[in-house]
């Protein structure tokens, strides 16, 4: 029989407790992600912490995030592993302060270095997450300059716009490889994409023709998310067709 110490030292390494689970619902505060809270359900929030588990990527790049929760999520899974690095890219826009053209969803959480460390210390990841106060063009533009490695897994969900979808997809395939992932977020956003202040399910149908080049799945669940797989090295050139 399992010993009281023995229990405790297996699980110093899986950091989802129920207080844990309170704090991310409460403070990260989920927006679209499928999350029920009356029930400590995480909804997309255990996919991001699962996949990051069971793939073990080195370096995770996260374009955007109102209050951090996706960011929380991926970067738990990092501290679980023991391994991983996180760069958070956010240029902390308010729709009060910037209006609609800049950002719907931009809550201006991001703009105090000193407060952003103390947001994601109460998850106890903040020697993993590394943000940048940039615009995402400005970041990818650095990106060389700043010495980080290839991406592993990205995560878009910044301006949403078709354009500005479209860039952050491209930016970031120039910096992944065969078997990174790239998702995502806001993809079953119909009124939207109507009205276009959201290109996600748009862009989405340009790169499904290219399946030589991704495997695509979506989970058309409250916001939504899809998750695209990247099938071929980027040395093949393949974003120029796009």
């Amino acid at each position: 029989m399992e010993t009281l110490f023995e229990e405790e030292t297996r699980l110093e390494n899986f950091s989802l407790n129920t207080a844990l689970l309170r704090e991310i619902l409460d403070s990260a505060k989920p927006l679209g992600h499928n999350e029920k809270p009356d029930n400590l359900n995480l909804g997309f929030g255990f996919l991001y912490y699962g996949l990051v588990r069971a793939l073990r990527p080195r370096h995770l790049v996260v374009i955007g995030s109102g209050f951090g929760f996706s960011v929380v999520c991926f970067a738990l899974g990092m501290k679980d592993n023991k391994t991983g690095m996180l760069t958070f890219v956010d240029p902390s826009y308010s729709l009060l302060k910037n209006g609609p053209l800049k950002t719907i969803g931009g809550k201006n959480n991001w703009s105090e270095p000193l407060k952003v460390e103390k947001h994601f210390k109460q998850f106890g990841v903040e020697d993993i997450v590394t943000h940048y106060k940039l615009k995402s063009d400005q970041f990818f533009a650095s990106y060389k300059a700043l010495g980080l490695p290839k991406i592993d897994i990205a995560f878009i969900d910044g301006n949403h716009s078709y354009e500005n979808v479209k860039s952050d997809f491209l930016n970031a395939v120039c910096h992944v490889h065969k078997n990174s992932y790239i998702l995502l977020h806001d993809s079953n956003i119909y009124v939207r994409e109507f009205i276009g202040h959201a290109g996600v399910k748009k862009w989405l149908k340009v790169i499904g023709k290219e399946k030589k080049h991704f495997e695509i799945i979506d989970f058309p669940f409250s916001s939504g998310m899809a998750l695209v797989r990247i099938l071929r090295d980027r040395s093949t050139g393949y974003e120029k067709e796009l």
